[in-house]
């Protein structure tokens, strides 16, 4: 019965150091029996078929190794679109979220998404403003792949250029550049959760001995708008806000998430 089956899952998955163990159980038991997680709930004397139930227990010993829910169903929610994801990109964020609202604020008409990963900010602007033209790149092949796949389900493929690289050819210009960079410092990594360390791409995430690497190089290039925005790690935003001064941006604006949390950093030039 599914009380059972999640109760044990639960667990074993607490036992682990999974937080939100229920929640992560319920969810995956949802996509084991194709099931609502609402259902679940309301109908805890419910059968599990025999499949269901193997394919259930597989997922969670997939959860034990700690690897993320997002991974072992393949997918993640971002501002109402549905991304697959799987280890060769970093499985998008809510804080994420912020560089597309800046989006919609200044409705550019062309934008370029630096390090684009599975897509996400780029596909949830194109689809958010859709007279926007937006071009977005990423070093990883493998990104690239997920992101490609991503726009083709969304039937957003004609809408989104993807580039390999970090930056599109020379004399291209763009009204706002949005981009999550690496920003995860060395002496930080270890204390992160092996959901993290063990399992997102390492090169998506780390930045150098202050977490500031990928950012410094980027703010050297020549810059292709006149805006700029910047996803940054907690205690980044003051370090940030200098390197764009530095880097020619005279007016600086810095905006928290939900959490309060300085997270992204905009500049503007002239």
């Amino acid at each position: 019965m599914t009380r059972e089956a999640l109760d044990a899952a639960a667990d074993a998955l607490s036992a682990a150091g999974v937080e939100d163990a229920r929640f992560d159980a319920e969810v995956l038991l949802a996509e084991a029996t194709g099931w609502e997680r609402a259902r679940l709930v309301a109908e805890p004397e419910l059968e599990i078929p025999p499949a269901a139930s193997r394919r259930f227990a597989e997922m969670v010993r997939r959860r034990l190794r700690r690897e993320p829910v997002a991974y072992i169903v393949g997918r993640r929610g971002f501002r109402g679109i549905e991304l697959a994801v799987d280890p060769r990109v970093l499985i998008p964020r809510p804080e994420t979220e912020l560089l597309v609202e800046l989006a919609l604020e200044l409705a550019p008409r062309r934008v370029l998404d630096v390090g684009t990963g599975s897509g996400a900010i780029a596909l949830a602007v194109a689809t958010e403003l859709p007279e926007c033209e937006v071009v977005a790149t990423d070093t990883s092949p493998g990104a690239l792949e997920v992101a490609r796949a991503n726009a083709e389900r969304l039937s957003l493929a004609s809408r989104v250029t993807f580039d390999e690289g970090t930056l599109p050819p020379e004399g291209t210009e763009f009204d706002l550049v949005l981009a999550n960079l690496p920003y995860v410092s060395e002496a930080d990594w270890p204390s992160l959760a092996p959901e993290v360390t063990e399992w997102e791409p390492r090169e998506a995430l780390l930045a150098g001995p202050d977490g500031l690497d990928a950012i410094r190089t980027f703010l050297e290039a020549e810059p292709l708008a006149n805006r700029v925005a910047l996803e940054v790690g907690g205690g980044q935003a003051e370090a940030v806000s200098e390197l764009m001064r530095e880097a020619g941006f005279g007016e600086i604006e810095v905006r928290r998430d939900l959490a309060g949390i300085e997270r992204v950093v905009v500049g503007r030039h002239g």
